[in-house]
């Protein structure tokens, strides 16, 4: 009950941890990196330069130059693949949330996939560009024609979802190599979405730099995710230790059991009470050896039993009563004159008998 107790008043106290900031270092790189995705969008809106290095790679057809590396590619770009990678990320996320009782991990890549989903998707079905596989003009920037291709969404994934294991690293060691390794796997999933021709050169540009202002704005997020966490512990307690609540505090679950317990019901349902107030009528049982012994005792022990006796009925033989049904009696009721009887306190029990 006290380990339950505990647990209560831990989850509703809000935890304090050392929520990541924004740096300035991180601020300039958030300024810049954004600096460069308006850039781009303004650029193949425009119909630029970009646009026509777009054009180049795509009719110079890469996935004809290297044939022998094109069934490796194929399984390679999965990893940019928003299903694949998410359940594999969050394996491990899950392992390391289960073993050092957090939910932060967890709470990271969801945040992240989220602003994934919405600035991304935003964008795409807002711009509405054409792949090269269905480009109609050449030199055209394909844009407004109900495509869903700009941003390259494998890039952007790719970006996030590998960017959050070094996010989320514990030592500027691991911090460091991970991020080397998802920079790797990011730059090698949008080349190969340019190889096999699925996008263009400026989808993939526009790819990196949107998964990255998502990677460097988890920071703003931070104290938002720490406080659904706060939330989601204290649920979980409040769940788990229910029974023990109940146990603590009877009265918050059952008011009956607080009536029961008040001082008036207690007396009421005294049994002891009860005995001592129905004493007289048990001492006053009808004549007989085992009324006189009833009698003699309850005057001895109890003070209440000096009032005086009501006049009892002599005992009926067995042949003489009259047996009921659910119903009532068979007989009528038949008057019997009363017997006058001495006080019980003159008699004297001989054996089975009374003799006066």
């Amino acid at each position: 009950m006290r380990t339950d107790e505990k647990r209560l008043r831990t989850a509703e106290r809000p935890t304090t941890r050392d929520l990541p900031r924004m740096s300035r270092t991180r601020v300039w790189l958030f300024g810049s990196t954004l600096a460069v995705y308006v850039a781009i969008v303004v650029g193949v809106l425009t119909t630029s330069k970009l646009v026509t290095l777009d054009w180049q790679v795509m009719l110079w057809r890469p996935y004809k130059q290297w044939p022998q590396i094109h069934a490796f590619l194929d399984y390679f770009v999965v990893l940019g693949q928003r299903g694949p990678t998410a359940v594999m990320v969050l394996a491990w996320l899950g392992w390391r949330a289960w073993r050092h009782r957090t939910l932060h991990p967890l709470l990271v890549l969801g945040t992240s996939l989220l602003l994934l989903n919405i600035t991304v998707g935003a964008v795409k079905y807002g711009l509405g560009r054409l792949g090269p596989h269905y480009a109609t003009t050449v030199g055209s920037a394909e844009m407004f024609a109900g495509g869903d291709i700009f941003p390259s969404g494998h890039t952007a994934n790719a970006v996030v979802t590998w960017g959050v294991l070094a996010y989320l690293a514990t030592t500027p060691r691991a911090r460091r190599l991970g991020s080397v390794v998802s920079a790797l796997l990011a730059l090698g999933v949008g080349a190969t979405t340019v190889y096999l021709g699925t996008h263009w050169v400026s989808d993939v540009l526009l790819g990196w730099a949107a998964g990255l202002l998502i990677l460097l704005a988890l920071p703003w997020f931070e104290p938002a995710m720490a406080r659904a966490e706060d939330f989601l512990a204290y649920v979980w307690a409040r769940m788990r230790t229910g029974s023990a609540e109940a146990v603590l505090r009877p009265e918050a679950v059952s008011p009956v059991l607080v009536a029961r317990r008040s001082p008036a019901a207690a007396q009421d349902q005294d049994p002891d009470a009860e005995q001592e107030e129905h004493a007289p009528s048990r001492a006053t049982v009808g004549a007989g050896a085992r009324g006189a012994t009833a009698a003699a005792t309850a005057t001895t022990t109890t003070p209440v039993a000096a009032a005086p006796h009501a006049p009892g009925r002599p005992p009926t033989g067995r042949n003489e009563r009259t047996p009921l049904t659910p119903v009532g009696s068979r007989r009528p009721p038949v008057e019997r004159p009363a017997r006058p009887t001495t006080p019980l306190a003159h008699q004297q029990v001989r054996g089975r008998g009374i003799a006066g």
